[in-house]
């Protein structure tokens, strides 16, 4: 069983507090690299899709001051601790969490998760069960491991919550493109591709997607990130995202 930090991690220098275990599934930088992908939202909602302890929705919360946030996550012990981030960052009047599996169609129809949101931000599960062993830690395995449909299912069903013109924006392996890709095509469009560099000369780790959906227009391949230096530190622009919150797209 996991158990939160006596004390809260900080993010972006400390403006973000959050309460997560002390070993398991952790906030890193994914879940950073996803919050500088989206775009700025002036009203209206955004969800943060398997948000667990909620760092990319209260991220966003805290720099779209016109906007509601909904923490939108499965596992009962990782939705607790989103909840009392909500409180910790004082975010109670614009963000909530709502406990429900992304799959159960009529659990977001009650809640109003239906083609409502400006914004859909989320960070799906990496692996198959077929792709992997699954985790003895339940928590990290919910976290970490899906079930038959995979991402093409789970992208498919965070579409569905937003709005014609809404954008979506993802993070998952490099290696997974090819499973993304299909999931996307003839829903959204503007599709920006955003690889991201363990270092210079390395092949991409991660990627990085945004687009709009229901836009016919082509696909982009943009430069991407390199995230450390030789001497294994990060770069100046990975810094800046990791710790002023700059934004990975120009907006």
């Amino acid at each position: 069983m996991n158990y939160p930090t006596p004390e809260p991690d900080g993010l972006f220098g400390g403006r973000l507090v959050l309460r997560q275990p002390a070993r398991g599934h952790r906030v890193g930088t994914d879940a950073v690299l996803l919050a500088a992908a989206a775009p700025p939202v002036s009203e209206g909602l955004i969800v943060d899709v398997g948000a667990g302890v909620g760092a990319v929705g209260l991220a966003l919360a805290q720099r779209n001051p016109g906007a509601g946030v909904v923490l939108l996550e499965k596992n009962p012990a990782a939705a607790a601790l989103a909840r009392d981030n909500v409180a910790l960052n004082g975010l109670e009047a614009r963000a909530r969490v709502i406990e429900t599996d992304l799959f159960d169609a009529a659990a977001r129809k009650a809640e109003g998760l239906v083609e409502s949101a400006q914004l859909v931000a989320t960070n799906p599960p990496f692996l198959t069960a077929s792709e992997a062993r699954r985790s003895p830690d339940s928590d990290r395995a919910m976290a970490h491991v899906l079930d038959e449909g995979g991402v093409a299912k789970w992208l498919r069903a965070s579409l569905a919550i937003l709005r014609p013109g809404g954008i979506l924006v993802a993070i998952h392996r490099a290696d997974a493109l090819e499973a993304l890709l299909p999931a996307l095509s003839g829903r959204v469009g503007d599709l920006r591709i955003f690889p991201i560099f363990p270092r210079e000369g390395e092949k991409a780790v991660r990627v990085v997607l945004r687009g709009r959906k229901g836009s016919k227009a082509p696909l982009s391949l943009l430069p991407g990130l390199v995230l450390h230096k030789p001497d294994g530190g990060f770069t100046p622009l990975a810094e800046a995202v990791h710790r002023e919150g700059r934004p990975l797209f120009a907006d």
